[in-house]
Parts: structure tokens; sequence; C-alpha cells
């Protein structure tokens, strides 16, 4: 019974038979279908994505390696000739046949590619390998009517290690600059790391020599049985040892360039240590000498100069006091030749008026002279004839007698007749 068939936009119908003579597709719409004289078919155009494993695929040197991919593929509906094409292949098929068939034919490219590529060229490079994949794999899945969106690598793995010995290297220089940014620090455990690295690298290695032995020895057994299978296994591990040797080889001059830059690091390191103790010693002990000597020598200079300004002073002082003394020593001098002067004024003048005068102004002193030894006499002893005094008027009277008897010294020291004189003066 004829009726109307409809798709939506992710779906093509695609009659065929009684009034078409090519196939009439559609997309996203709907059809007059007559089920007695015409049949009917779908085509999804959802987005497919599949994944692509190629395991144990020599490369060019004869390495192998796994690589996975993920690839997101259509039917191509812009254009009815790809659409077409994809509706004679898989009109009617499931998702899943559809990605079976382009998932191989994506394989194999993946796989051709691979056999003309080196292992560094599809791990660094991976955008290339990518980009020669999809350009490959395009032009046939484009002749099915299959448009390939996008292709991306997701792992290369392999099992005899080649890969994570490319690593190394850069392991090691992240480790060497993490050592070297705490080797002041820890400079003891990071010679007692890398001795263990080593070890770790030489079991590593040794485990390698061994399988390579192991398999080398399998290849050989098996080569006896199959003349053609040893001629191919006998290049590819030849191409094997051959890059074995090589990585070894570079793995040995990574470490030791690794060593030598390890090396010139602690030289640095001791260097700067070697600069930093030599400005500590500066600043603490050159520089406070120095600053200690000039403090001393500041002070000298500072005693010195007043010493000198205190010595100026003195001699300006005792100059000073020398004129001072001088002017009075003068001015006492020419006081005294005046006061003489008068005195001797006064004696021509008055003559033995003068001199009787003078003598009686030291009369009161000249018996206090007489009598000063009796002040430090602790007893006396007055002897006295019959007639005489006794006592104290004994001892007075004594002092008076050589108080009286001044006169006559005086007249025969001077010549001046002190009882006469006194007379003339009192008349």
């Amino acid at each position: 019974m004829a009726g109307f068939y409809t798709c939506g936009p992710n779906e093509a119908l695609i009659v065929s038979g009684c009034c078409h003579a090519k196939p009439k597709m559609v997309v996203g719409g709907r059809l007059l279908v007559f089920p007695c004289v015409q049949k009917i078919g779908r085509l999804p155009l959802n987005v497919i994505t599949t994944k692509i494993r190629t395991n144990q695929v020599f490369t060019q040197l004869g390495v192998p390696i796994n690589v996975t991919g993920t690839a997101q593929i259509k039917i191509h509906s812009k254009e009815k000739k790809s659409l077409m094409a994809a509706a004679e292949l898989f009109m009617n098929r499931s998702t899943e046949q559809i990605k079976k068939i382009c998932g191989e034919t994506l394989e194999g490219h993946q796989r051709a590619i691979m056999g003309t590529m080196t292992v560094e060229d599809i791990y660094k490079n991976r955008a290339a390998f990518s980009d020669q994949v999809l350009q490959v794999a395009s032009t046939d899945l484009m002749s099915m009517g299959i448009r390939v969106i996008s292709y991306t690598i997701n792992e290369v793995t392999d099992e005899e290690g080649y890969l994570k010995a490319l690593g190394k290297p850069r392991t090691a220089e992240v480790k060497r600059d993490a050592d070297i940014g705490n080797a002041e620090a820890k400079r003891d455990a990071g010679i007692e790391e890398a001795a263990a690295n080593e070890r770790a690298m030489q079991a590593v290695y040794e485990n390698k020599i061994t399988t390579a032995k192991a398999q080398r020895d399998y290849l050989l057994k098996k080569a006896t049985y199959d003349m053609e299978t040893m001629t191919k296994k006998a290049q590819a591990e030849l191409a094997y040892e051959l890059q074995s040797a090589k990585t070894q080889q570079r793995i040995k001059e990574e470490t030791m360039e690794i060593k030598v830059i390890e090396r010139k690091k602690q030289i640095s390191i001791q260097e700067q240590e070697i600069t930093r103790k030599q400005r500590e010693l500066d600043a603490t002990v050159i520089k406070p000498a120095e600053a200690e000597r000039y403090k001393i020598e500041k002070l000298a200079e500072a005693e010195k100069n007043k010493r000198v300004i205190e010595a100026e002073a003195k001699a300006e002082a005792i100059r000073l006091k020398a004129e001072a003394q001088s002017f009075a020593i003068e001015a006492k001098a020419k006081a005294e030749a005046e006061q003489m002067a008068k005195k001797a004024d006064a004696w021509n003048e008055y003559k033995d008026a003068a001199m009787v005068d003078m003598i009686l102004q030291q009369l009161p002193k000249i018996a206090a002279e007489v009598a000063a030894p009796l002040q430090n006499v602790n007893k006396v002893t007055l002897v006295s004839g019959p007639n005489g005094e006794v006592g104290a008027a004994k001892l007075t009277g004594e002092v008076l007698e050589i108080v009286r008897k001044l006169p006559k010294v005086i007249e025969e020291i001077t010549g001046v007749d002190m009882s006469k004189a006194m007379k003339i003066s009192a008349a």
C-alpha cells in the first residue's frame, strides 16, 4: 500500500524502482513510496567514532610499536555523488558495520604510514603523522562516500621499552634541575640519589640486554625452520640491534652530558659559596676592623688636637699669669720703692726720732719673741737668793730686765741713744 515515509536530519531515505531511473534520495524529509513496485532504504548520517589500534608494526628502522588513534567519520551527504556511493556500499547497514569497514581501511593506512616513519617522528610529531594518515585515508574513504572529520593519535606504546628510553633524557633533565636547585641544602642526598638512579638504569639496561638476547635466540631457532622468515627476521634483528646500539650510545652521551652539567653547576655553587664567604668576611671582619682603625685614628687625632689646644691654653694662661705677676711685682716694687723713698725722706728729716719711732714699734714684737720660748716650757723652776723675788714676779722681772737692756743694745748697734732721743722728742 502506498504511503509517505519520513526521516530525520541525521538520516537519508533512498527509493529505487518504478518511476525512478536512478535512486531518489532525501535527507531529513519525506517520500511517497509504492512498496509493491519500489524499494526503500535508509542510510545513517550520524558521526561515527572509531578506535584504530595497530599493534606491533615495524617502523622505518625496524622498531615495533603500538599506535592507537581515534577517527571521526560520517557519510558525506553534502554531495549527491558521495551520497550515491555510500548508498551503494552501506544502505541498510548498521552503524557498527560501517564503523568496522571504515576502521579496517583506516588501520591499513595507519600501518602503512607507520612503516615510513621513525619512532621519534611518530612520537614527537604526532600532528604530522595524523595529517599523513588523514590525507591518505580521506582519498579512499571519500570514494566510498565517507568523509573523515578528524583523526588524532591517542597513544603510542611499545613492548621493548624503546619509548621509555627516549623519555629518560628529558626526565633526567627535570630531575637534574630539581637536584641542582636543592644541591646546596641536600648535596649528600643528591649524591646518593644519583648513585641509586645509576644502579636502577644499569639494572634496566641489563634487563634489556637479557631480553634482546632471549629474543635473538628465539628468532635464530625459528629461522632454522623457515628460510624466508629467517631472512626477514635477520634483517629486522639487525635493524633493531643497530637502533638499540644507537639508542644506548645516545643514552650514554646524554648521561655524560648530565654529569658534566651537574659538575658545572656544583662548581658554580662552590664559587658562589666562596664569594658569599668572602663577602661575609668583609662584612664581619675586614669592614669592622677598618671602621675600628678609622675610629682609633680619629680618636687619637682628636686627643692630639685636644692636648695641643690644652697645651696652647696652658701656655697662654702661664704667659698671661706671668705677665700679671710681672706687672704685680713691678707695681709692688714701684710702691715699695716709693714707700722706701718716703721713709728715707722721713728719716733724713727726723733722723734719730724716726729711728726711735721704728724701734718703739718693734719693741712689742721683740718682747713677744723674747717670751716665746716660755710657751713651750712645761715646767719652770725658779731659784732665788735670800733677798730676791720669788714666783711669777721673778719670771716677769727677768723678761722686763731683758727689755730694759734693749736701749743699750740698740745704741751699740745703731749709734742712737734712745733715752736721749726720747727726751728730745718729748721736749
